[in-house]
């Protein structure tokens, strides 16, 4: 049988190891990147939690809220038993992710019952809700 390439010499085994490992490290870096990407993206969370609400005045229901999540939300909407409340002037409606604030509303209520809120944010979703009694 004729041989074929005889004056040609392969890759030594050294080299070949080389380029194999150099060429999954760049595979590696180019999947990790692309993933780090997908995570942030899939990660920002609109949530905020209502830490305590409580009913300073007669006519007025205060709620702390803070922002757990990786994204800013903006309360659109308070509800109070399932019924839109109205938000008193001054109250803080944009949170960045980590802030804390409060919500005032100016509601009439009676000490002994249930009281449930669902803040909704600018995009519609329920983003907090908490029930306490008077």
């Amino acid at each position: 049988m004729k041989r074929l390439f005889k004056s040609k010499k392969a890759l030594s085994p050294v080299v070949a190891s080389i380029i194999l490992i150099a060429v999954t490290v760049a595979v590696s870096i180019a999947v990790a990147s692309w993933m780090g990407a997908l995570t942030f993206t899939f990660t920002k969370t609109e949530e905020l939690k209502v830490t305590n609400m409580t009913f300073p005045t007669a006519s007025t229901i205060v709620l702390d809220i803070k922002n757990p999540g990786t994204s800013k939300v903006t309360v659109n909407t308070v509800k109070l038993n399932d019924a839109t409340a109205t938000i008193a002037t001054g109250s803080d409606l944009e949170y960045n992710a980590g802030e804390a604030g409060q919500i005032t509303l100016t509601a009439t209520w009676a000490s002994g019952n249930k009281y449930k809120v669902e803040l909704l944010s600018s995009t519609g979703t329920t983003v907090a809700a908490y029930e306490t009694t008077a």
